[in-house]
């Protein structure tokens, strides 16, 4: 006994048949041959982002190389066979950018099939959060330059790098609301003022003074430290730290994040 099974996948009918005798010689048929299917291009594409006290920027490469030349793009390159994912972006955003051992979480795949013009290339989008101030990216490998750029001044990027970095940006705003990842954009000793600044500039928009920082001093991770920022103030403002033990010892006791 046999079936048809028809999938629509981006408007096009594969038909897949299959066999419910167990039959040793009997295989899938496809309407292209099976090595078709693995002539795919895979690719990585970091969304690195910083905080500079002010904005939020996003790290971009102008490409040096054709397609899409001269055009700011994220750091991305194509998946070698031998490497996994991961390993894949890491190798890529230190090839670009000279920037290496950052933590980096896949947030989505991107598969449009006209995607990329040299042909079918699936891209898997990674985003990394770091402190400006601890790196000096400089442009690599075919790489032409690397700077930031803040989000809200940015043009058209190449290939489907405007909505790669959207999506960054979705998954950022959710995941800094319901985890503490904003202190990793920070300077290790901070102001209450620069910790709701960035949350402000991640959430964009203005929070409350007073219920932002009862909140946040109410959830007990924060470290009041004996010493005050006098730079560029009026009057000096108490630093704080983030404890990272006892927000994972909260954690373990059933607390939740919540801004």
């Amino acid at each position: 006994m046999r079936r048809d099974l028809d999938e629509i996948m981006n408007g096009n009918s594969v038909a897949l048949r299959f066999s419910e005798d167990n039959s040793p010689d009997d295989q899938a048929q496809y309407l292209i041959p099976l090595e078709d299917f693995f002539q795919f291009g895979l690719s990585v594409d970091c969304v690195v982002f910083g905080f500079d006290g002010q904005d939020i920027k996003v790290l971009l490469i102008k490409r040096g190389v054709a397609p899409y030349k001269s055009y700011w793009a994220l750091p991305g390159d194509l998946v070698y066979p031998q490497e996994d994912l991961n390993g894949a972006a890491q190798r890529v955003l230190e090839n670009l950018t000279g920037i290496r051992e950052v933590f980096m979480q896949q947030i989505k795949t991107f598969g449009k099939v006209d995607r990329h013009p040299l042909g079918r290339v699936i891209t898997v989008a990674y985003n990394a959060l770091i402190r400006v101030e601890n790196y000096e990216p400089r442009a690599a490998f075919w790489a032409d330059n690397v700077q930031w750029h803040t989000l809200s001044e940015l043009g058209d990027l190449a290939f489907d790098h405007n909505e790669i970095l959207a999506k960054g940006v979705e998954k950022l705003k959710v995941r800094v609301r319901n985890q503490p990842l904003g202190f990793e954009l920070l300077p290790v000793n901070f102001t209450l003022n620069q910790l709701q600044k960035l949350y402000e500039a991640v959430l964009g928009q203005p929070l409350d003074k007073r219920n932002f920082r009862k909140k946040i001093l109410g959830m007990n991770f924060l470290v009041k430290l004996d010493a005050k920022q006098t730079k560029d103030t009026r009057r000096p403002a108490q630093l704080y730290t983030f404890d990272r033990m006892r927000y994972d010892e909260l954690t373990h006791r059933g607390f939740n994040f919540e801004l």
